[in-house]
């Protein structure tokens, strides 16, 4: 399996000063995507490059605040999150973005579609709402969301304990279904993609363990709020928890009007087996809701 470099390269100063690092793939005119990455991985690790240009897409990931090499924003929020993509999509000249968002770039693409910044949205095998699901969640991520609740600080501290490249990929490794295991075992992917998350850590562990410590809060939207099209994308196949303990049955049920795709021969790595679907969703939209 291929895993292209992206075409483009660049930062993006914002109004603060900060920066924030992105990558592009297909045609610079095409309709812009925001590809928001999975957990401490970086803006180098896109999907489907095959077919963006036959597409007319212009993919976009940008790093978030602290991970790969966007400066850091300590205390970010995923509602910041959003208020930096508006500003980042206006300085570009982007007038209409679509956002993509994988594992826990989820809730990052939620945000971005209830702040009106997206005008449309998917999530592939995302991160649900985890602090409002209590008892659905499996004990040991329950305890996470708990810890949070207790002591923010003191939770975001152990989680950088923990963050690394070689914990997370052995994390991936282990709660992984064969049919995603043949995708992250192939010798190209796994080089791209362990690439991407020993960049995601360049900084440092403090981008990780914030990103964890937002997925394991409340978030400061209400999913039900929410009135562009949305489409959730979940494999039958996938093993991890952490995606969602119901295959986003219950996110799709708090979204007004959301498509839920669950595919039954797919696992957590459906963003690169089901590229080319996941991208026409967003160039043929959901309804929005009522």
């Amino acid at each position: 399996m291929d895993v292209p470099e992206p075409t483009r390269l660049g930062l993006h100063e914002l109004a603060d000063g900060r920066r924030l690092a992105w990558s592009e793939w297909g045609a610079a005119d095409g309709v812009a995507v925001l590809l928001c990455p999975g957990a401490a991985t970086s803006r180098r690790l896109g999907f489907g490059a095959d077919v963006v240009d036959a597409l007319g897409i212009r993919l976009i990931s940008v790093d978030r605040p602290g991970l790969g090499a966007s400066d850091p924003a300590p205390g970010r929020t995923l509602r910041d999150w959003a208020d930096d993509i508006a500003e980042f999509a206006a300085g570009r000249g982007i007038d209409d973005l679509a956002a993509v968002g994988y594992s826990a770039g989820g809730p990052y693409a939620l945000a971005c579609a209830a702040a009106g910044v997206a005008s449309r949205a998917a999530v592939v095998a995302g991160a649900d709402e985890f602090a409002v699901l209590g008892d659905a969640l499996p004990s040991d991520l329950r305890d996470m969301v708990d810890a949070v609740a207790a002591d923010p600080a003191a939770a975001e501290e152990s989680f950088a304990e923990f963050g690394s490249p070689d914990a997370l990929w052995k994390l991936i490794v282990a709660f992984s279904p064969e049919t995603d295991l043949a995708v992250y075992r192939n010798p190209r992917f796994e080089r791209a993609f362990r690439r991407a998350m020993a960049d995601g850590f360049a900084q440092g562990t403090a981008g990780y363990a914030r990103d964890t410590a937002l997925a394991m809060s409340r978030w400061p939207f209400a999913a039900e709020d929410i009135r562009v099209p949305v489409d959730l994308w979940y494999g039958r196949l996938d093993t991890s928890p952490s995606h969602s303990p119901d295959f986003g049955a219950t996110l799709s049920r708090r979204i007004p009007g959301a498509r839920h795709h669950l595919v039954p021969d797919a696992g957590g790595a459906l963003l690169w087996t089901h590229a080319e679907q996941i991208l026409r969703s967003l160039l043929d939209p959901a309804p929005t809701g009522d």
